[in-house]
């Protein structure tokens, strides 16, 4: 076998990328919403913020309305309006 297809150990480990978790459960809740959504790069701040700033189970009724009626259309206009149906009660 030639040498050269093999990698040396310090040649893998500087090539893995370390991927830090979120470090509140918000967070991985706003990524999930971004994710599932397709939520377009100038609205991920306010998913954030929403997340935050709202209870949990609140963002995941909304998540799950806007997946079951939104069908066509921006999926996250529809979360938003939810979210702010929800704020006014």
């Amino acid at each position: 076998m030639e040498k050269d297809k093999f990698q040396s150990l310090s040649d893998i480990i500087k090539q893995k990328k370390t991927v830090k978790p979120p470090a509140y459960p918000w967070q991985e809740l706003a990524l999930r919403v971004i994710k599932e959504l397709g939520i377009p790069n100038f609205k991920r701040s306010a998913i954030f913020k929403a997340c935050k700033e709202h209870p949990p189970y609140q963002i995941e009724r909304a998540l799950n309305d806007t997946k079951e009626l939104c069908r066509q259309g921006s999926k996250w206009q529809y979360f938003f309006k939810i979210i702010d149906q929800d704020k006014d009660k």
